[in-house]
């Protein structure tokens, strides 16, 4: 699992910033030493390090700066400061990428992924997610199960990656039309209810009965104790 480090002092931001990459099957951590931030970036030894330039104690630059003494962890800064000055002055003290507040959330998850592939051949390494001998190929497009592979849909394929990486918990529909919203998927409950009922049948078609769960009143589950 990818690690992403979040030195940012504004906590709506942070806090949304994390969840949206907790979705996305990262593992996520919050800054919250501001005097310490190198310290803390080490301690957690994150792929990733998403950096804001206004900072208590010292700006992004000066944290950036110092990190490159010791680490060539990917920095990705984010700051509403996004004029041409403050852009090349980010990339000489050693980021690599810039994303200018506001930013959507799927535009950041984008250079992320992009990051970690330029960075650590993400293509080829990252993990497939494994359930009840389904196996969904992070690349996306189908799922593979008893010799079978099962095609789907952008939005089946983002339904059953949600609930695989949460495998043995209840995840929300609004959890799942949130996930949905950020690839610009824009659906309502019924559609919803539409999409996980034809997921459901292309699954009992290929043997995997009961797969996806009906949570009622909550959301659903994929079990991981079949």
């Amino acid at each position: 699992m990818y690690r992403i480090y979040i030195v940012e002092d504004d906590d709506g931001i942070a806090e949304a910033v994390r969840s949206q990459l907790e979705m996305w099957g990262y593992e996520a951590k919050r800054c919250d030493d501001y005097k310490n931030v190198i310290a803390g970036i080490a301690g957690f030894d994150p792929h990733i390090v998403l950096l804001d330039i206004g900072l208590p104690f010292f700006d992004g630059y000066k944290w950036c700066s110092e990190l490159r003494k010791t680490s060539n962890v990917p920095v990705i800064f984010i700051s509403s400061a996004s004029d041409s000055l403050n852009i090349v002055m980010a990339m000489n003290m050693g980021g690599d990428d810039f994303i200018a507040k506001p930013f959507d959330m799927s535009v950041l998850i984008a250079k992320i992924q992009a990051m970690l592939r330029r960075t650590y051949d993400f293509a080829d390494t990252r993990p497939t997610l494994s359930v009840r001998g389904a196996s969904l190929p992070e690349d996306g497009g189908c799922l593979e199960y008893d010799s079978q592979r099962i095609e789907l849909s952008k939005n089946e394929y983002r339904i059953l990656s949600v609930l695989m990486r949460s495998a043995g918990k209840t995840v929300s529909r609004e959890k799942l039309m949130e996930a949905l919203w950020q690839t610009d998927s824009y659906i309502d409950d019924n559609t919803l209810t539409v999409n996980v009922n034809r997921l459901r049948k292309k699954l009992d078609g290929a043997g995997l009965y009961d797969f996806i769960e009906t949570k009622f009143g909550v959301g659903y589950l994929v079990r991981d104790d079949k």
